[in-house]
């Protein structure tokens, strides 16, 4: 089993698939799951491994979408105390499950590192290939006539490319073309919807070729989300060190907190479409798995036990006022 869980966070991992990581730290019998218990949890839901079955499954399923989203670990407490023993750090929720006892997790978030997409055959192109890659990114380069031995590592050199098979909320782009097709280049990268966008040049080269692309029809909100001189100022002089400043600019972009949520939110769709918000315990449930689900008023409801099922099915109007699908909490 623990093979599997590493061989299944490897390829996940390989594949830059976003997941998150739960291990049980803490029980009191006689929950199911027990410390060094872990598991792995999939955009879409999916559970490799075992932190333990009821109402502590959905929880978990619940809490992983949020990290996964929000891209930060939590420490979650399923006890029969429930939010009248919160503490800071810490997200309380009430066991309802006949079973009883309690357990903590720990979800820790993995998300996927940037790609790098390179436009040009410069100095600098080949010199941030290279540190990007020692960064682990997944890096592209779109080049007509570049020399593959000045590119050895990189995941894809290209003559040209259909942009949008390699765009996704983690891409960023780098035109450092210098002087050879930059406007073409750009156009290419407004087009492509990338969340980061930088070009190679200085403050006056930069003028000029906006200039042109203005004349092209490029809008000039469209020009405000480029990045130029493209990287954080620092002073840099040599390939190297400008490739340094541009990826310094990548991450201090791509560490803030409202491109991470963006960036992971769709990543998180899948799993809250499986995941309803039980309305008499407010405990989430799967909705392919649940064993309680009544029909009321055109509307699917699903419970954790067959108690809350009851008490639903006595006060259903009580209940289904303001239910909320998990997307909405």
């Amino acid at each position: 089993m623990f093979n599997h869980f590493l061989e299944r966070s490897k390829d996940l991992y390989n594949k830059r698939e976003p997941f998150a990581i739960a291990f049980v730290v803490n029980r009191q019998e006689p929950s199911s799951g027990k410390p060094g218990d872990k598991a792995i949890i999939e955009k879409s839901g999916q559970l490799t491994g075992w932190i333990g079955g009821g109402c502590t499954r959905g929880i978990v399923l619940k809490e992983a979408s949020n990290a996964i989203t929000d891209g930060k670990p939590r420490l979650v407490r399923i006890s029969p105390d429930g939010e009248s023993k919160t503490e800071v750090g810490v997200k309380d929720y009430k066991m309802t499950c006949h079973s009883g006892g309690s357990v903590e997790i720990y979800i820790e978030p993995v998300l996927p590192r940037p790609q790098i997409l390179i436009f040009g055959k410069s100095h600098v192109a080949m010199a941030l290939a290279k540190i990007s890659k020692a960064m682990d990114y997944t890096v592209n380069v779109v080049s007509e006539g570049a020399d593959p031995t000045a590119f050895p590592d990189v995941d894809r050199l290209m003559g040209k490319a259909d942009l949008q098979e390699f765009i996704n909320p983690n891409t960023c782009i780098v035109v450092c073309t210098q002087g050879e097709n930059d406007e073409q280049a750009l156009e290419q990268a407004l087009s492509s919807g990338a969340p980061y966008i930088s070009f190679v040049a200085s403050r006056r080269k930069g003028s000029a070729v906006f200039y042109n692309l203005r004349r092209l029809g490029i809008t000039f909100d469209q020009l405000k989300t480029i990045k130029t001189p493209a990287g954080l100022d620092i002073n840099a002089k040599l390939p190297e060190e400008v490739a340094i400043s541009i990826l310094a600019e990548i991450i201090q972009f791509t560490r803030t907190e409202k491109l991470v949520e963006e960036q992971a939110a769709s990543s998180a769709t899948e799993v809250n479409d499986n995941i309803f918000i039980n309305p008499v315990c407010g405990i989430p449930v799967e909705k392919s798995t649940a064993k309680h689900v009544i029909e009321y008023q055109g509307e699917s409801y699903y419970f954790c036990c067959d108690g809350c099922k009851l008490s639903f099915e006595k006060e259903p109007q009580k209940y289904a006022i303001g239910v909320e699908n998990l997307g909405d909490v």
